[in-house]
């Protein structure tokens, strides 16, 4: 997570707003509290243990050594054990009273806590042998545990998580007295004691083991390239690239804020960390304060949607959905992309309204000499990045054994090199007041900072290339970062035959500062993740999710597009109290198999990480929604603008954010599903960027002059059109053809290999629902319909003109969906011939070419 540069804050005029930022950054990510004497040594001494011990858990060094091995079950339970520990020493009982003394109470609740959660640890030889019978000492310590770390819960996060966990406990226990609609036979105290603590299926579930593997080491990641500089060196590159443009802080900002977005998963420190350079600037060229800070929070907020590293929550997907994690990157790649895209072009609509202009150049430069510079960067890095790929790429396989060692050299000989050309550039800035007079030189700006990348550029290849685990992947990335944060410093002294002493000091405190402060910046996510873990071991245990769909289906009337919106409405009300990574988990426990089950019953079949990024979205921009928006509360503090006013106006930047999931649920494509080739790549994408500035267009009212009603109206028409051509499409040309009875036998033969066959069933559930929904099933290669439907998991019988399901194989694909023995297939539907659905984006761009003409006469 991102910290403050200190000198950035004092030496500024605005610091005093931007301490109080700070403030609101230091309670809701670290606590706030600054123990002194042993209890600040303590505090700042268990993080770093914290820290050492999640990188040697993510290390292969265990394995080498064959000692401090831990499997899942040991690694989550000490996970839990330290943040738990370190949310009663850094979080006071209460906000009002602050107070740096750590009393006694909170050591003795830190020391409890922490044994509670270890007891899965100490005694897990003795708990194998009795899974299932509990005795008295494993229900207290269970019981212990819960009402602590509820109250670490309570601390860290304030109520709101905490009255979520407490709700859905006391609902595992009063079943048999809720209303019936949502009533179930109840848990003894015993069964549910042992389902919350001492299995895997809830504290210690699924939520607590990706905050175990993955995130501690992204965040330690981001953590430690703050503390080495790279966040100021990112705002920098982009007030020297974008500074001089029309609002050009603001659209500095924006990119800034992208950038920083690879070292911050936290919307909150993202703003104030870019927040202190940019809404200082943006006020300056003519910004009003809450549009200022407004466009920092719409920043910042989509900051955790950009690749490779975004929030928390991202991570959790990968276990949730079951794909990996450069999956979970490709598929949020689009999205990210047109949404910073659009907020873009906003800030520079907004900048054409006001009549606004950039900060003045350091260089002046032709507009031929400023496209050679671009391009030729541009190419030297593409020529540079080829070269990297395949050059090891195609000799790590005749390196063997020695091929760590030989990419360990070169990357170090890299790393001098950037050193020596950061060391002949002057140093970044750290001072407002020194870059309101001009913007940096872009050449020097970016040749000063290039050595950050490396880290970067471990991270995708091993994610990428090598095909690691995210938590392994993060391992390497940060070992390489910790050596950049030990040496970059004293060696760029070395490299200008300075004194190097104070440096190499410098470089091991800001190493033990970065450690500690990423311990400190994921007590809220540990214990977060933990007590999201009693939500899903509640549904788990009491079946609440077959009730849901129920509820769901009838609160809706059958309506995807409602069922949508109430998903979106509990995101946002539940984000403005919980993190976006536990609203990410209960939201998604709860309603993404609803909405899987009822789009199938309606015919449309919606991959499940679209649902999850659907509820991701909304919990990410529940951070900038009033009255409770903490990324809010930070801009306008800097900003110096009313809150509310700033988080309104930040919603409504954000509204190009919100309206893509509900694109991407129904045009998967947007989330490069079912993208096989190139040109189809590239239509997608300029449909997308091409939809996405339509609609910012239409939402802020202005183009060339200020839109008149009815072109808003068409533009909002033309960037629906743009994002969903078979919308109308469909109307014209039907998608599919239909075949009942013993003609789907004989279409299910004519399919092309490996076609999925899209198939309408009906039949009752073992609950006695009657259901009907449409499944696709994997047809795999051209044989005979019983081969087929046998690689679909089915086993079929042809009575009279009804296909009938004779039975379903275990762990089939037929099985995964719900489909069981006797029902009936219905119809099957074959994609039909048609002209391509992007045909109707023809009309729609006459339309804009038209409101374009009207515009520019008025203009």
């Amino acid at each position: 997570m991102d910290t403050l540069n200190s000198d950035k804050l004092n030496s500024s005029p605005y610091s005093e707003p931007a301490n109080s930022a700070e403030q609101i950054v230091n309670q809701s990510e670290q606590g706030g509290r600054q123990p002194q004497g042993a209890a600040k040594f303590i505090l700042l001494g268990i993080a770093l243990i914290w820290s050492l011990f999640q990188l040697w858990n993510a290390s292969p060094l265990p394995y080498i050594f064959n000692i401090g091995i831990f499997n899942d079950g040991q690694s989550r339970a000490i996970h839990l054990a330290f943040a738990i520990f370190l949310a009663f020493i850094a979080y006071p009982a209460r906000k009002t009273s602050f107070s740096n003394k750590v009393p006694v109470t909170d050591w003795m609740f830190a020391l409890a806590g922490s044994f509670c959660a270890s007891y899965l640890y100490i005694f897990h030889r003795e708990l194998a042998t009795r899974a299932g019978a509990p005795i008295t000492l494993d229900l207290i310590t269970a019981a212990t545990g819960m009402l602590l770390l509820l109250e670490a819960t309570r601390r860290a996060l304030g109520p709101p998580l905490m009255i979520v966990a407490a709700v859905f406990i006391t609902y595992a226990f009063a079943g048999p007295y809720m209303p019936d609609v949502i009533a179930h036979k109840g848990a003894s105290l015993n069964k549910a004691l042992s389902h919350f603590w001492i299995t895997t299926e809830g504290v210690f579930g699924v939520a607590l083991g990706v905050s175990t593997s993955f995130v501690f080491l992204f965040v330690l990641f981001g953590s430690l390239l703050e503390k080495a500089g790279a966040g100021n060196y990112f705002i920098q590159v982009a007030f020297s690239l974008l500074g001089h443009l029309k609002g050009g802080p603001a659209k500095a900002a924006v990119v800034s804020s992208g950038l920083s977005g690879i070292v911050s998963g936290s919307s909150i420190a993202n703003v104030v960390t870019t927040g202190t350079f940019t809404i200082p600037l943006m006020k300056k060229v003519g910004f009003p304060a809450h549009k200022a800070g407004a466009i920092e929070v719409a920043a910042s907020t989509n900051g955790q949607l950009t690749p490779p590293i975004m929030g928390a929550a991202a991570f959790l997907m990968v276990e949730y959905v079951g794909i990996s994690y450069i999956d979970v990157i490709r598929h949020a790649l689009l999205p990210a992309l047109i949404s910073y895209i659009a907020l873009f072009y906003i800030v520079h609509l907004e900048a054409l309204k006001a009549g606004m202009q950039g900060l003045p150049k350091s260089v002046t430069r032709t507009k031929t000499q400023a496209l050679m510079s671009f391009t030729g960067t541009f190419a030297g890095m593409c020529v540079l990045g080829a070269a990297v790929y395949y050059g090891v790429g195609w000799t790590q396989q005749y390196m063997g054994d020695h091929a760590l060692w030989i990419i360990s050299v070169a990357l170090l000989g890299a790393y001098l090199v950037l050193l020596k050309i950061a060391a002949a550039q002057p140093d970044l800035i750290t001072n407002i007041e020194d870059e309101i007079r001009s913007t940096p030189i872009p050449g020097p700006t970016i040749k000063r900072g290039l050595y950050y990348l490396l880290p970067l550029v471990v991270l995708l290849w091993c994610l990428t290339v090598e095909r690691y685990s995210p938590g392994l992947s993060a391992f390497w990335a940060t070992l390489v970062m910790i050596f950049i944060t030990l040496t970059h410093k004293t060696l760029i002294d070395w490299f200008r035959k300075e004194n190097t002493i104070t440096h190499v000091k410098e470089g091991f405190f800001d190493l033990i500062d970065g450690m500690t402060t990423g311990a400190r910046n994921m007590i809220g996510i540990g214990v977060a993740t933990a007590t999201a873990g009693i939500v899903v071991g509640a549904v788990t245990l009491t079946g609440i999710g077959l009730v849901m769909t129920e509820f769901v289906e009838w609160v809706s009337g059958g309506s995807i597009i409602l069922m949508l919106l109430f998903t979106a409405i509990i995101c946002l009300v539940l984000g403005m109290g919980l993190p976006t990574t536990a609203n990410y988990i209960v939201v998604s426990t709860l309603m993404a198999p609803v909405i899987v089950t009822l789009g199938a019953q309606h015919g449309l079949i919606v991959p499940l990480i679209a649902v999850h990024l659907f509820v991701f979205y909304f919990g990410i921009l529940a951070d900038d929604t009033p009255p409770v928006g903490l990324a809010a509360f930070a801009a306008s503090a800097i900003a110096q603008s009313d809150p509310i006013k700033t988080g309104i106006q930040g919603f409504i930047y954000d509204i190009r954010t919100a309206i893509l999931p509900f694109m991407f649920i129904f045009n998967t494509e947007l989330l490069l599903i079912g993208v096989d080739s190139i040109p189809q790549l590239i239509i997608i994408v300029f449909g997308a960027i091409a939809a996405m500035l339509v609609f910012a267009t239409g939402t802020q009212g202005h183009w060339l002059v200020k839109n008149r009603w009815y072109e808003t109206l068409g533009l909002l028409l033309i960037a629906f059109t743009l994002f969903r051509p078979d919308f109308w499409w469909d109307k014209v040309y039907p998608p599919y053809n239909t075949y009942e009875g013993a003609a789907i036998v004989e279409q299910v033969e004519a399919l092309p290999d490996q076609a999925g066959a899209r198939l309408w069933v009906t039949g009752e559930t073992l609950e006695g629902r009657q259901v009907t929904q449409m499944a696709i099933l994997p047809a795999g290669d051209k044989g005979l319909a019983d081969d087929r439907f046998r690689n679909m998991g089915l086993e079929v019988l042809l009575n009279d003109d009804d296909l009938i399901i004779d039975m379903v194989d275990f762990n089939s694909e037929a099985q995964k969906v719900g489909i069981d023995f006797d029902w009936q297939i219905l119809k099957l539907e074959v994609a039909a011939e048609r002209p391509p659905k992007q045909l109707v984006w023809i009309p729609a761009f006459l339309l804009l070419l038209l409101i374009y003409f009207g515009q520019r006469r008025r203009q």
